[in-house]
Parts: C-alpha cells; structure tokens; sequence
C-alpha cells in the first residue's frame, strides 16, 4: 500500500489525510515559506482504469506475471453493463475500462493504478498525500524566490 495513501489502510482515514496537510501547511509558513496546493478530485476515477495499463503496470511495477496476471486479466475482461429502466433493459455493452467497485480488489486495483502518482509529484519537488481518488498536492517555497520570478 503506498504510503501517500490514507485510504484502505488500518489506523487511516480522511482524518489522517487532512492532519497531514493542516501539519505541513503551518510549518512551512513558520519556516518562511510560502505554498501552492492543488485538490484534485478525480470524477469516476474508478471508471477511468483502463485494463491493459493497468495489467502492464502490475506486471512491470509490481511483478505480476504468469498466472497470476492471467488470473487480474480474467477478472477484468469480459465483463458487460446493461440499464434497466421502466422494465425495459438495454443491450449489453463491453466494459473495456474500469475496476469493479463494492470490492476490496476494485480499490486496491485503483490504487496500484495510480501508485505512481507519488513518483511523479516527488521527482518536480511536489508533496502528495491522498485518500483513495482525492489527491492533495503542495509545494512549499522560499518567498524571495517567489518575488525574483520574472
């Protein structure tokens, strides 16, 4: 479980997510600095996984491969939806993204997902700390070098 994250692990919550910022904030500005925070909220960010990002970055990351992989490629794919509505049902469509949801795997699947979200935010310098798709991202900086940009 990635350590930015306060979603689905034991003695976390939303709680955590926000002391985490409410910390940060203030002893940057008790240090002389000066933050930037962007709130992402990702809408129907468990919709959005598409499969076979999602595979490769199991495999690739995280070393998922042979059966195992097979196993999460069968468990994604071949899945359909339909709409029920006034008694009448729609036709069947493919689902050819998305992690299926009301499960502990389809939220762990989200996560690993976007795992590497913390890299990239680390590697400009950026703080992340998220709970589940909602992401706090902050960077703290000296006020002079604020001032001095062109």
């Amino acid at each position: 479980m990635p350590t930015h994250q306060s979603a689905y692990r034991k003695y976390h919550s939303t709680e955590t997510a926000l002391l985490k910022l409410f910390n940060d904030l203030p002893v940057a500005t008790d240090r002389g600095h000066v933050s930037g925070l962007c709130l992402l909220d990702l809408t129907a960010a468990f919709d959005t996984v598409d499969h076979d990002l999602l595979l490769s970055r199991l495999d690739r990351t995280f070393g998922v491969r042979g059966q195992v992989r097979a196993w999460f490629k069968s468990y994604l794919t071949g899945r359909t939806f339909h709409m029920v509505l006034g008694g009448r049902t729609s036709q069947a469509v493919n689902v050819t993204c998305s992690v299926p949801q009301g499960s502990v795997l389809g939220q762990l699947l989200f996560l690993l997902y976007t795992a590497d979200l913390a890299d990239l935010a680390s590697k400009f310098g950026v703080n992340l700390h998220a709970f589940a798709d909602d992401n706090q991202l902050h960077v703290h900086c000296d006020l002079s070098s604020v001032l001095s940009l062109p």
